[in-house]
C-alpha cells in the first residue's frame, strides 16, 4: 500500500514522531493511523527507558504561583544538554508540571522517597480499618497492600494521574518527552506552599 505524505503528516501531528518514524509504522501497520499510534507510543517508551540511565545536569528550574497568590511552586526539571532545556517543549513540560503539582499537591516524588516510617504507619492504618470492618484476618494483607498502592497514587509525584490528562500518568509524561526530545529527562525535586499550612 502506498503511504500518503497526509497521512505521514496526520501521524507526525497526532504523535510528535519524526517523518521517516512515521512513515515506517505506517508501512508496518499498512496504513492504520491508530495502530501506527499504538506503535511509535510503544517504540517511544521503549526508547525512553534505554535513556534513563543518562547523566541529566541541564535543564531549567521553574516557578508557578496559582490566581490569587495562595498556593506557589518551585521544581527543578533535568535533562541532558543546554540546547533541550532551552526549547519550547521542554519549558511547557516544566510549567505543566508545576502546575500539576499545585493542583494535585503530591507529598513525595517517587515511592522509593516515602520514609519507611510512614509506610508502616499508613499500613497499621489500613490494617485496623480492615478488622474493625470485619473482613476476614486471611485477606487483610491483601487489602493493605491494595491500599498502600492507592496511597502512593495518590500522594507520589510520579505516580499521579496528570491533571490535564487522567489516563496518564507523570512518569508517562516524562516518558513521552523523553522519547520527543531523544533525552533523559528527571524531575529532581519540587516544593509546594499553600497560605497558611506549615
Amino acid at each position: 500500500m502506498a503511504i500518503s505524505a497526509e497521512l505521514v503528516k496526520d501521524l507526525r501531528q497526532r504523535s510528535g514522531a519524526g517523518i521517516l518514524d512515521c512513515k515506517k509504522v505506517l508501512n508496518e501497520t499498512d496504513g492504520n493511523i491508530e495502530k501506527a499510534v499504538e506503535s511509535l507510543r510503544k517504540k517511544g517508551l521503549a526508547s525512553a527507558a534505554k535513556k534513563k540511565g543518562r547523566a541529566t545536569s541541564e535543564g531549567s528550574v521553574g516557578a508557578y504561583i496559582h490566581t490569587g497568590g495562595k498556593i506557589g511552586v518551585m521544581i527543578e526539571v533535568n535533562c541532558e544538554t543546554d540546547f533541550v532545556a532551552k526549547t519550547d517543549e521542554f519549558q511547557a513540560l516544566v510549567k505543566d508540571l508545576s502546575m500539576h503539582i499545585a493542583a494535585a499537591s503530591p507529598q513525595y516524588l517517587s515511592r522509593e522517597k516515602v520514609p519507611q516510617e510512614i509506610i508502616e504507619k499508613e499500613k497499621d492504618i489500613f490494617a485496623s480499618q480492615a478488622k474493625d470492618s470485619g473482613k476476614p484476618e486471611k485477606i487483610i494483607d491483601r487489602i493493605v497492600q491494595g491500599k498502600i498502592e492507592k496511597f502512593y497514587g495518590e500522594t507520589c509525584l510520579l505516580e499521579q494521574s496528570f491533571v490535564k490528562d487522567p489516563d496518564q500518568t507523570i512518569q508517562d509524561i516524562l516518558a513521552r518527552a523523553i522519547a520527543k526530545l531523544g533525552e533523559n529527562i528527571t524531575i529532581q525535586r519540587f516544593v509546594r506552599y499553600q497560605l497558611g499550612q506549615d
